[in-house]
């Protein structure tokens, strides 16, 4: 007779409720779908005997029907009967790795079951892929990997192979789970999945051509994947090709006008590309899907300040506020920034009705707040008293239509976003912003005003006072611009940060190589950094070990790559063990043979997937004054010549102070005085300067070439202004 039992012991008969069967299924039906499953040899580990191989084969279909306590009381009724029967201590396995999903104190029973099996029967594949799907969610990936590779070695296969790349994608190791995908889709060629994370390998590793082509192949698979869509979107989005990205989410959400994922990106990068209005639409129709979600309510109370509209968004910041993570929970990124940002916009609305010149954001906002917003830090700060709340008789701004404006203004709006696009960057990672454009081509067009009363010897309004413009009141104009552009990154003067922040210094810090992943913003200047690193190499061999430089500049001659000098470093240097850094130095004009720190090179790690490769620049108060002393210089220096320069007609005049102006932006650019925005701050200054001196900039910036690692890559600001010059195209 057969061990299943569909009735309730404890169930007595007439009673009420009548007796069910435990199960949803009735005897009949489980009874057929276990000789199906016999016909079907579907049996993991069968025996000879027919009536065993139905019992077993009961156990296995109420795994598949979920009925995961009664298959684990049925095999282990059959389990008192043969204690070493193979399949069902097998299927009790499998049923407390289900049950595990639910209750993880069941994942201990089945690894203690498949132990069992694996000794008993070391050979099969599928129990290894079984053990490594229970050890994979406790976090256990190494040993996962170890039973998938175990598996493949005993049979490969398509989903063995896919198995293991996805556990080798979630630990970052994007160029073996490449491998395994692509062996997987040798195996069998229609996995759009497959191909769909063999494409993402290539987006993390910053390979964005190879994965938007490999996200097409996916989609020739199977032409309504959403996924696949989204996932060429944000390819694109990378890329900067903002055409392309906003023509993919479109299918994804044509295929799915709920995907909530599409809605978010696509609203994200229509917030990028300074479209704010469409981007509040997609974030609207993300919270109607879904009502708690933060990154939309937050990218919604952004959007509403950064165009003014200071009610809807503080009542969206606040939302997300609201939102606290559970006990043991992980903050999201949105939590921990919107106490900053509805602080932030209490600050703005308070001053809505007072002139830009008037005010000062970096004397008016307290060290404590700064120094943690700056550094993103969570928001525990002593003392802090917030901001006013919304006042009511200060209004939101107005929304304005171009056709409303004069055509002066209209005539200043299309100059200035002119002269903003000449700022962007040619470069994978950087997507267009018209609203950045047009916030920088209107600083650059308020520079050249202020530069040009300043040579006229009249004063400037800056910060409440009226005075003779000083550089930083220069550099403050862009600033003040760049913050109302978007609201929600701090822009902000490090040296103006609380005495005790200072002393220990700001780093600033970019990873060209973490791990499998290129910054590919950075890319174009790989070539250079490697002969500069391989140049203090040789400085630093040829004053410390002479008689062995000869064999070091013959290694260093076959170094094509920067992964391959850590090797090096360690053959010829016993200090060298798991990294060594580099250190860049900066000549100084004002004091002919003095230099001063540039920024700092650090390679770290034993093996190319390992590895680090980062650039950083620390603001500490001696570095801080050394540049700003040599940047005061330059700047007397240029106030001189541009005031003779108003009342010169020699060229050469003219060429003195082009020179001078991209000097000061030389130590500008190597001090990194400002928290963010750096780069567009200084070249809105030289492009305004230059106006002013009569000069105008009309040619694009390079290919690949980005104005801030332009001048810290640059050993000289005499080399950086005949370089700047030859991307400017100067028009007189």
């Amino acid at each position: 007779s057969s061990i299943l039992q569909l009735e309730d012991p404890d169930c007595e008969e007439g009673s009420n409720p009548p007796c069910e069967s435990v199960f949803s299924l009735n005897a009949e039906k489980i009874l057929n779908q276990a000789k199906l499953f016999i016909e079907q040899k579907k049996i993991p580990f069968p025996v000879d005997n027919h009536n065993t191989n139905e019992e077993l084969a009961i156990g296995y279909v109420l795994i598949g029907n979920g009925l995961y306590d009664e298959a684990i009381k049925h095999f282990s009724l059959l389990l008192q009967g043969d204690p070493e029967l193979v399949s069902a201590i097998y299927g009790r396995g499998i049923a407390y790795g289900k049950k595990s999903l639910q209750d993880i104190k069941n994942a201990d029973l089945a690894l203690y079951e498949l132990n069992r099996v694996i000794t008993l029967e070391p050979n099969w594949p599928e129990v290894y892929e079984q053990r490594a799907e229970i050890l994979s969610p406790l976090g256990r990936i190494s040993e996962a990997l170890a039973d998938l590779t175990k598996a493949i070695q005993l049979q490969p296969s398509a989903r063995l192979y896919r198995h293991r790349g996805t556990l080798l994608f979630i630990s970052e190791d994007y160029v073996a789970a490449m491998e395994d995908f692509q062996q997987s889709l040798e195996l069998k060629k229609n996995q759009p999945i497959a191909m769909l994370y063999k494409g993402l390998t290539f987006f993390h590793r910053g390979m964005l051509k190879e994965a938007i082509e490999t996200f097409k192949e996916a989609l020739k698979l199977k032409s309504d994947f959403i996924d696949a869509y989204k996932s060429l979107g944000q390819a694109y989005r990378e890329l900067g090709d903002f055409e392309s990205a906003m023509e993919s989410f479109q299918k994804a959400l044509m295929l799915n006008q709920n995907h909530i994922q599409s809605l978010q990106l696509r609203g994200m990068m229509l917030y990028h590309h300074g479209s704010l209005q469409e981007a509040i639409g997609n974030f609207k129709r993300c919270l109607q899907l879904e009502p708690y979600n933060e990154v939309c309510q937050y990218m919604k109370g952004l959007s509403h300040v950064a165009m003014g509209q200071f009610y809807e968004g503080i009542k969206a910041q606040t939302k997300v506020m609201l939102n606290d993570p559970l006990l043991g929970q992980k903050a999201s990124s949105e939590y921990l920034k919107v106490k900053y940002l509805r602080e932030y916009s209490r600050y703005l609305h308070s001053h809505l009705d007072i002139p830009v010149a008037e005010y000062n954001v970096d004397q008016d906002l307290p060290g404590n707040f700064k120094n943690h917003w700056a550094k993103n830090l969570p928001f525990l700060i002593e003392d802090y008293e917030e901001q006013p709340g919304l006042q009511p008789h200060i209004k939101d701004v107005l929304p304005q239509n171009f056709d409303s404006y004069s055509s002066d203004v209209q005539k200043l709006i299309c100059t200035a976003d002119h002269l903003g696009a000449l700022m962007q960057y040619d470069t994978p990672g950087f997507l267009p912003n018209r609203r950045i454009h047009r916030a920088m081509g209107l600083a650059t067009l308020e520079v050249m005003q202020a530069m040009h009363r300043t040579w006229s010897n009249s004063k400037v309004r800056v910060n409440g006072k009226t005075r003779q413009m000083q550089w930083r009141d220069m550099f403050d104009i862009a600033v003040k611009w760049r913050r109302i552009a978007d609201p929600d990154q701090p822009v902000l003067w490090l040296d103006q940060m609380p005495a005790r922040s200072l002393s220990r210094g700001f780093n600033n810090h970019i990873n060209l190589i973490r791990g499998q992943i290129i910054n590919i913003r950075y890319l174009a200047y790989f070539d250079n950094i490697l002969d500069f690193i391989k140049d203090r190499i040789l400085v630093y061999h040829g004053a410390y070990n002479p008689r062995g430089l000869l064999e070091v500049r013959q290694a260093l001659e076959n170094v094509n790559k920067v992964e391959d000098l850590l090797p090096i470093m360690k053959q010829f240097n016993s200090k060298t063990r798991d990294g060594f850094t580099v250190n860049s130095k900066v000549p100084s004009m004002k004091d002919l043979g003095k230099e001063y720190d540039g920024f700092t090179i650090t390679i770290t790690g034993d093996r190319v997937g390992n590895m680090l490769f980062s650039v950083e620049t620390q603001t500490t108060e001696e570095r801080t004054q050394q540049y700003q002393s040599e940047i005061e210089s330059i700047y007397k220096d240029l106030t001189v010549k541009g005031k003779a320069l108003m009342l010169s007609t020699e060229l050469g005049d003219g060429d003195a102070v082009c020179n001078l102006i991209l000097s000061l932006i030389y130590y500008f650019c190597n001090l990194m005085p400002l928290s963010r925005g750096s780069s567009v701050v200084a070249y809105s200054v030289v492009m305004g300067a230059l106006m002013a001196s009569g000069k105008e900039v009309i040619g694009r910036i390079p290919k690949g070439k980005l104005v801030d690692f332009e001048a810290m890559t640059t050993p000289s600001p005499d080399n950086f202004s005949k370089t700047a010059k030859s991307w400017m195209t100067l028009n007189r």
